[in-house]
């Protein structure tokens, strides 16, 4: 079902975030993959994309993978480009899309070149969820608030998906839970731990009851950094340079917020995040150059190593044991 996280009766899925070469997001739908995934940002300190264009340029080659953003900074957008953008998008997909969301803030340039106060850019953020929705819907708009206020705006036509595409809130912070237990329709965190992000389930779920939201159909996602090697000596080397390059020579390196290793160690800490939770995996490969603009072809043997070996070695074992917990 088109949008639906993949949570239904524990069923995992799988994704790639890729920015690159539009026709190597062909292969990756070749190779069995659920979804496709964009970064990107506006005036980061590294190159990157922008995440609707590069999700727009993922939409031309592909037909049944979910299209997704990892993460849209939403605060940085005025809320009627974004409704109408995914809106195009979900249209021509078939309703593919997946609104990933966040509030960023390492790079304070971002909003000072988007001329949007940093400060704000929580209360934004809250604001601007409920109302995509409403645009959304293709009638007319008219909204009082503190950052967004419109009169009769009408965004059309509407998306293919009812409701409009999933919003899929990013972050590893308090009140980012906070804002996925009443706002989302998903949570997605990066360079958690299964220990931390089973804790975090439950704080969302917790959260969620005490205001007598409904979490049905919600999505738990996860970004998690990969490197498959057979030599797992060199996969956490390689991981460790890649993440440098990427975030910096000061950015913590933590083997259990990470799945890398050789095809039965990834395998193992991949039906970790399971048991914690997550029931739709995003991979981010830690190899090759700085893939923030592109995926390099040396990343090629990790994606192939992880779709060929480890992803059917998981869903095998977590078949297994659905099957094992259903007796």
């Amino acid at each position: 079902m088109p949008g639906d996280g993949g949570a239904a009766a524990g069923e995992l899925r799988f994704g790639v975030l890729f920015n690159g070469d539009p026709r190597r997001a062909a292969r990756l739908e070749q190779q069995g993959v659920d979804s496709l995934w964009a970064g990107g940002h506006i005036a980061a300190a590294s190159p990157t994309a922008e995440a609707l264009t590069a999700l727009a340029r993922m939409s031309a080659v592909t037909e049944r993978v979910l299209l997704g953003t990892s993460v849209l900074l939403l605060p940085l957008y005025p809320p009627a480009i974004v409704a109408k953008a995914t809106a195009d998008l979900d249209r021509v997909t078939g309703g593919r899309v997946v609104l990933g969301v966040g509030v960023g803030g390492e790079s304070p340039q971002e909003y000072r070149a988007c001329q949007v106060p940093r400060e704000t850019r929580g209360r934004r953020m809250d604001e601007a969820i409920p109302l995509l929705r409403r645009l959304w819907t293709a009638e007319p708009v008219t909204h009082e608030g503190r950052y967004y206020a419109m009169s009769d705006v009408r965004i059309h036509p509407a998306p293919v998906q009812p409701g409009g595409p999933p919003i899929v809130v990013a972050g590893r912070r308090d009140p980012a839970l906070r804002r996925a237990a009443l706002l989302g329709d998903g949570w997605m965190p990066y360079l958690y731990s299964p220990r931390r992000y089973a804790a975090s389930v439950a704080a969302i779920a917790e959260t969620a009851a005490a205001e007598a939201r409904d979490l049905s159909g919600f999505g738990w996602y996860a970004m998690i950094f990969v490197n498959v090697n057979p030599d797992r000596d060199a996969a956490r080397a390689e991981a460790g340079r890649w993440l440098a390059r990427t975030y910096g020579p000061e950015f913590p390196v933590s083997g259990d917020r990470m799945a890398v290793g050789n095809g039965p160690d990834v395998t193992s800490q991949v039906l970790a995040y399971a048991d914690a939770g997550v029931r739709h995996f995003i991979f981010c490969v830690a190899a090759g150059q700085d893939s923030a603009t592109s995926t390099p072809p040396e990343n090629d043997a990790v994606v192939d190593a992880l779709t060929d070996d480890v992803l059917p070695a998981v869903r095998a074992a977590w078949r297994q044991r659905q099957s094992l917990r259903q007796r």
